[in-house]
């Protein structure tokens, strides 16, 4: 049995409990929604285009309680997607790194929630550039541990060429990391700049970090069919 728990992804207390920093910071959302909705306008700002300028609105209730209900929903689907992956297994064997995506998710929630609802009661916020430089931040700190994602159908970069292929799967994370940690400096240092030059700059780093992993990890499997 011991064995089991050390190969083997599971939902059960000895895991669940040490959780709980996430636990607190998710309750923490639903407190600071239930305390900050009756002080929002009738109107939220719910998207702000790429000059920083409000174009999208949202009532009270979404505009409090949106976000905190959508961070716990993925953090959930987080915790229970492995339950259900063939490759369930390899979970242990990126286990550190798994969770620290899942709290970095949340974290990343947290803090863009308290920006925005700062912006939503007055205060001066420039959301296009914080919005853009935490991205860029998500990025780097992804990048930095893809190389440890193990073959599975949910995390990482799902091509058919990497799920077809372990040595392919890992080879193109590698590369992939050190891809997205040097695109995400680029769109950090983009983020400050709000003319159309940076915003291209910006989306194009976004581009190669998602379409030349996918080339590579073609031409990989291509070249290990013929051998």
């Amino acid at each position: 049995m011991e064995q089991e728990k050390e190969t083997t992804y599971r939902l059960d207390w000895e895991h669940l409990k040490s959780e709980w920093p996430i636990w607190a910071v998710l309750a923490g959302l639903g407190l600071v929604a239930i305390l900050v909705y009756p002080h929002l306008p009738d109107q939220v700002p719910s998207h702000w285009n790429i000059r920083g300028e409000v174009d999208g609105y949202q009532d009270r209730f979404g505009g409090a309680f949106f976000i905190p209900l959508m961070t716990l929903g993925i953090y959930l689907l987080m915790l229970v997607v492995p339950i259900i992956d063939p490759r369930r297994d390899n979970y242990t064997r990126f286990r550190g790194a798994y969770t620290f995506l899942r709290w970095g998710m949340v974290l990343f929630m947290a803090i863009l929630y308290g920006v925005a609802i700062l912006s939503a009661l007055g205060y001066g916020m420039e959301m296009d550039v914080v919005v853009k430089a935490m991205v860029a931040g998500l990025f780097i700190i992804i990048g930095n541990f893809m190389g440890q994602f193990r073959h599975n159908y949910f995390v990482g970069i799902k091509t058919p060429w990497t799920l077809a292929n372990e040595e392919v799967w890992e080879k193109t994370h590698r590369m992939g990391g050190k891809l997205w940690v040097v695109c995400g400096l680029v769109c950090l240092a983009m983020a400050p700049f709000k003319t159309p030059w940076a915003a291209a700059i910006f989306f194009a780093a976004i581009l190669v970090m998602t379409i030349i992993p996918m080339v590579y990890s073609y031409l990989l499997f291509a070249r290990l069919q013929s051998r």
